[in-house]
């Protein structure tokens, strides 16, 4: 595994936030076991790059940013879904955002 750009600064800075004992979630493309997304399945003897790494502190796991990859942004306390309602004529309400 190599870290490149910030990745080592980000997991020193990690650690030093108490995440040592965390987990692990690899970001990496989906189609292969490295971050390479020519390289599909299992490839052998291959490198691992690390361009960032992320501390989920809430969630309590650490992430290795792989390759080039756009990641989902995280889930509100309360999720949207928890404002629609049906009313009784029939209609729906809440699921625009000034509705």
């Amino acid at each position: 595994m190599v870290f490149s750009g910030s990745s080592e600064k980000d997991l020193e800075r990690a650690v030093k936030l108490g995440a040592a004992e965390y987990p692990v979630c690899m970001a990496k493309t989906q189609l292969s076991l490295s971050d390479d997304p020519a390289r599909y399945g299992r490839p052998q003897d291959f490198t691992v790059n690390v361009r960032e790494v992320r501390l989920s502190a809430g969630a309590g796991f650490i992430v290795p940013l792989t390759g080039d990859m756009m990641t989902m942004p995280g889930l509100p306390k309360v999720p949207a879904a928890r404002n629609v309602k049906l009313l009784p004529d029939g209609k729906i309400k809440g699921l625009m955002q000034n509705d």
